[in-house]
């Protein structure tokens, strides 16, 4: 996959974005460069163009060495550059060319003069799929820019007859909840429906989604076929954009948001805070309450109290779950928090209420202490943070109950409870929640993993304050 287009340092457009969307859908991208562009998320500030005869020699140093599969060409600039790229063309006919005519500034102002504009209408006989917005589409066609899809339409069934093309029609700049797209051919009009997407980091939208489309089209698929997949990949690109945290302007797109969540970097981050709070854990498996639960010799008046403070933990943890479940991302996350805050009631009910009274508890300093942090967690607005500081009360009681199944008698004095903790159902669920957070590291900038290590960290050590408590009474 070869583009052919004008750069971007900060990577949300030009040929840094066609890169990342060539490899998006599984493309080997190469690049020749028409134009040095420096430029940020605010803005361009300086245009170098190098002799037309350097494009040329880069042009020819790909074609004469790579069997080339498909063309996306961009930012071409002047006249000048148009003809050097026609002969090339003309030369080598790739077997897929797709024409995104960088025409118009998002200010609106025309970037090309009249010579150059002549001649891009003139290149769009040798693409297979011309990518115009709709400012391009009306210079192309001089035609006004078109306020409605039919007139968008009509527009593009215009270029397509002249040019003897396929065009691509984008509805972004119309108004409405709505943001159609359509392929227009000799054929008719292929539409794809989709929503807007409420986001101000639509940065290299267009050079994306045209890279997007010459390589699906070198995997084989029709235009309005791989309109349909580009599309859905595009829509996903601009609901994840926030989280890039790239720039303070007009932000890129997440090109690779499909890919993210299956990257292994083979040491997940719960796997990592796990280790860091070696040290804390450490000290939990020696405490005297945790050592007498195992042994059965704990002071039985030590473990009603403990219990009628994780009774009151508990409550406390299944609205924490229910507010993860209310900012989750998906629903499938949604489904898991929701069903563990249930899991969370059930479980008060069959290990707590039968051996305490509810109405006469008060909570502890250190039950407070832990309640506190997680209700500061969830109502601070950031769900990776909230589920980081969630997971320890998942893990920790998992590996405790892994080493303890099977090293007890049934007649012990605290099986249920010994059971309870190495249920293999919850070992699965504390897996996922794992997962979950993973997920969301994953996604997260530098200081969002920062605050997710640090609330994970601050909960590991409240758990061994509330280990601690019983014997202390705090």
């Amino acid at each position: 996959m070869l583009s052919i287009a004008g750069t971007d340092p900060t990577g949300g457009a030009g040929i840094q974005a066609d890169l990342k969307s060539i490899a998006a859908f599984g493309g080997y991208g190469m690049a020749a460069v028409t134009a040095l562009v420096a430029q940020n998320t605010l803005g361009v500030r300086e245009v170098h163009v190098p002799p037309t005869a350097f494009l040329d020699a880069q042009l020819r140093a790909v074609s004469d060495d790579v069997e080339i599969d498909a063309v996306k060409i961009g930012m071409l600039g002047s006249a000048e550059v148009v003809a050097t790229v026609d002969t090339w063309l003309a030369e080598v006919q790739p077997p897929i060319v797709v024409l995104d005519p960088v025409m118009i500034a998002t200010s609106g102002d025309r970037l090309l003069d009249a010579d150059a504009e002549q001649a891009v209408r003139a290149l769009c006989r040798r693409a297979g799929l011309v990518t115009p917005n709709l400012p391009e589409l009306a210079v192309l066609t001089d035609r006004p820019v078109a306020t409605t899809w039919d007139d968008a339409i009509a527009q593009a069934r215009t270029l397509a007859g002249r040019a003897d093309t396929a065009v691509l029609v984008k509805g972004g700049h119309l108004d409405g909840d709505e943001s159609p797209d359509a392929v227009v051919d000799t054929t008719g009009v292929h539409p794809v429906s989709g929503r807007r997407v409420a986001t101000r980091h639509t940065h290299g939208t267009g050079c994306s989604l045209s890279s997007a489309m010459a390589t699906l089209a070198a995997h084989g698929l029709a235009w309005h076929t791989a309109l349909e997949r580009a599309k859905g990949w595009l829509t996903g690109a601009l609901e994840n954009a926030e989280a890039l945290h790239v720039g303070r302007g007009n932000g890129p797109i997440d090109h690779l948001h499909e890919l993210r969540p299956h990257i292994d970097l083979g040491r997940s981050w719960s796997t990592e805070r796990w280790d860091a709070t070696t040290p804390t854990r450490a000290e939990v498996d020696a405490c005297a309450f945790v050592t007498g639960l195992a042994s059965g010799d704990l002071d039985r008046d030590a473990f009603h109290w403990y219990l009628g403070q994780d009774l009151l933990y508990l409550r406390e943890y299944a609205r924490v779950l229910a507010r993860a479940a209310a900012l989750a991302p998906n629903v499938d996350e949604q489904r898991f928090w929701a069903a563990a805050s249930v899991s969370c009631l059930a479980e008060e009910a069959a290990l707590h209420q039968a051996h305490v009274d509810p109405a006469r508890l008060e909570p502890a300093a250190s039950t407070l202490d832990y309640t506190d942090h997680l209700h500061a967690a969830s109502t601070a607005g950031s769900y990776a943070v909230l589920v980081a500081a969630i997971l320890p009360c998942f893990v920790l009681y998992t590996d405790i109950g892994a080493r303890w199944r099977g090293t007890f008698a049934p007649d012990h004095p605290y099986a249920d409870w010994l059971t309870a903790y190495g249920d293999e159902t919850f070992a699965a669920s504390s897996a996922e929640a794992a997962g979950i957070v993973d997920a969301a590291a994953r996604t997260a900038s530098a200081s969002t993993r920062a605050a997710m290590a640090a609330a994970y960290d601050r909960s590991m050590v409240l758990e061994l304050a509330f280990f601690e408590a019983p014997l202390r009474r705090i």
